[in-house]
């Protein structure tokens, strides 16, 4: 299984990156969701809480440029369903589920980021607690090896996820020009008991792990799988 802290360490720019697994003693659900940035637009954001999920803002509005592919909400809440994306299509996959689709079928009329020549892939992810069960999915839609004539869709689901394990994916494999696209299944991670014994010690990590000149905002949950109850937090390298 991947450390993700090494692993995050020895990755410049994964970009926007998902975490989403179990804690080694099996109570909590928990996800990660971070951004980076390397234009000056892009580092110019900061989470903010927005209900039961949260949203992007312009730290300076003065600065903002491009807010099209920036501004928008990674996490919502629908019911038991939590969803964690980088970008609009988390209010796709709400109203598809709100309308009783598959998260796979709420994806279909997506596809990547239009910002040639990077064509950034949309990643999202959701997770399912309910009355003591647990299950969780992976998405990744991308350009055929930066063809924007091709799209390429990848769900990955994952049924009664073991203690301790998780899975992690990100828009990019590292920093480049153009920037490429992750490859492969999502990262198979070890969630210790010692890196997952309370949220602070999980954000804490997290964030020291990230490229401190890219690193831009991190968003962690902890979802109790008993009681559907929750706790979150919100770093931001703009304060």
């Amino acid at each position: 299984m991947t450390d993700i802290e090494k692993h995050l360490r020895e990755t410049s720019y994964p970009g926007r990156g998902i975490l989403i697994g179990r804690t080694a003693d099996g109570g909590k659900a928990v996800t990660a969701y971070f951004i980076m940035g390397r234009s000056a637009n892009s580092r110019n954001r900061v989470f903010v809480e927005d209900g039961e999920g949260i949203r992007t803002k312009a730290f300076d509005p003065s600065k903002l440029e491009d807010p099209s592919l920036i501004i928008y909400a990674p996490v919502r809440v629908l019911g038991n369903k939590t969803i964690v994306t980088n970008g609009d299509q988390t209010d796709t996959i709400y109203e598809g589920l709100d309308r009783q689709m598959t998260f796979e079928q709420s994806l279909r009329s997506r596809t990547f980021e239009p910002d040639a020549p990077n064509y950034t892939p949309r990643i999202s992810g959701v997770l399912h607690v309910e009355n003591g069960a647990y299950n969780y999915a992976l998405s990744i839609l991308k350009s055929d090896h930066g063809d924007p004539s091709s799209v390429l869709r990848y769900t990955f689901a994952y049924e009664a996820p073991l203690c301790g394990t998780g899975h992690f994916i990100s828009t990019y494999q590292g920093d480049g020009t153009p920037l490429p696209s992750f490859e492969g299944e999502p990262l198979r991670v070890f969630l210790s008991d010692d890196f997952t014994k309370d949220i602070d010690t999980f954000t804490g990590r997290i964030w020291e792990a990230l490229n401190a000149d890219n690193k831009v905002s991190l968003f962690t949950r902890f979802i109790d799988i008993q009681t559907g109850t929750y706790e979150s937090r919100i770093v931001n390298k703009n304060q």
